[in-house]
């Protein structure tokens, strides 16, 4: 069984809990310490995985690039994204603005790799009611193109749904047989 080795990006405002995101993932950790992200950082993940198809196992090794905050005045260097098997697309629930946001960071990453799969994570839900996150997300899911995969309800503080959504975007890094 070869190791099948993919980029995916996380992408999206500054402050919405990219990295917090990958230190749970990867470290298993979470910080209340915010630290802005400056240029990016790459870490590394095996995720071991059944095809469904065959039932045989599978190893994914992610190189997650973690990229700094974009905002109107300072854009994403394209060439950090070039290359790129998936992303994840991240909003903060508290921030409106970074959920408005969200379509312009995947039209971005997927004109530049037009092949490449989609996830979008709404973070931060641990300090947001229930009740007004449903509406809220039901606004900014209006994203529609086949390769945004899913959306997710995440919280890099609790764990909620961040393996999750690593494994759904690694599924599709699978080898059709």
């Amino acid at each position: 069984m070869a190791l099948i080795s993919k980029k995916i990006c996380l992408i999206g405002d500054f402050g919405v809990g990219k990295t917090s995101l990958i230190r749970r993932f990867v470290d298993r950790q979470f910080s209340d310490q915010y630290l802005s992200t400056v240029g990016v950082k790459i870490s590394r993940k095996q995720v071991d995985l059944v095809a469904s198809e065959t039932g045989s196992q599978q190893s994914i090794q992610l190189l997650i690039w973690d990229l700094e905050g974009h905002t109107k005045f300072k854009g994403i260097t394209p060439s950090y994204l070039q290359g790129a098997s998936g992303a994840v697309v991240v909003g903060d629930v508290t921030r409106q603005e970074t959920l408005d946001n969200i379509s312009e960071h995947i039209n971005l990453f997927l004109s530049i790799n037009p092949k490449a799969w989609v996830v979008v994570a709404f973070n931060k839900i641990d300090l947001l009611d229930p009740e007004n996150l449903e509406g809220l997300i039901h606004q900014s899911s209006n994203n529609k193109t086949n390769q945004i995969l899913s959306t997710y309800q995440t919280s890099a503080k609790t764990g909620a749904y961040v393996d999750e959504m690593f494994h759904l975007l690694s599924h599709q890094f699978i080898p059709k047989i």
